[in-house]
């Protein structure tokens, strides 16, 4: 069984309080358990974490090491400032989707440049909740692609 983890980092723990217009009014938790039913009809094995820390984030990714087959990082506002969680998604070696609940391109011009979507296999960018679905959806076939390659 595939194992995949999904990484949240700041305030996504407060989504459902942020601005509806933008990350709509889903919570972080009932994004959880919609990902927890799609992971078992899949037959994938998935944790799901969150922290404001940019230290535990790092720690997630490099406790992952040989553990998982695949990350989901939606890292926020990390995903323009932090080059520590870059580097630790680049030693990583398994599959991996950078996640933005909202378009950052139609966003402040700061939100434009990641950090992370050059040391990632693809980015998911605008379709709000859902894209944590899709992410999961996309993870098995993108863990095989890795393992034939």
């Amino acid at each position: 069984m595939k194992k995949v983890l999904i990484i949240n980092g700041p305030n996504l723990n407060l989504l459902h309080k942020r601005n509806h217009i933008v990350y709509g009014n889903t919570s972080l938790d009932k994004i959880k358990q919609q990902c927890q039913v799609l992971a078992e009809e899949i037959g994938v094995q998935l944790s799901f974490e969150q922290s404001n820390s940019e230290s535990v984030i790092i720690d997630l990714i490099q406790n992952s090491l040989g553990v998982v087959d695949g990350i989901i990082i939606n890292a926020a506002g990390y995903t323009h400032t932090s080059v520590g969680i870059r580097d630790a998604l680049e030693i990583f070696n398994g599959a991996k989707i950078e996640l933005h609940i909202s378009n950052i391109f139609k966003r402040e011009e700061f939100r434009h440049h990641s950090f992370l979507s050059e040391v990632v296999d693809a980015v998911i960018s605008g379709l709000g909740s859902s894209g944590y679905q899709v992410a999961l959806l996309a993870m098995p076939k993108l863990i095989e692609n890795k393992n034939h390659s």
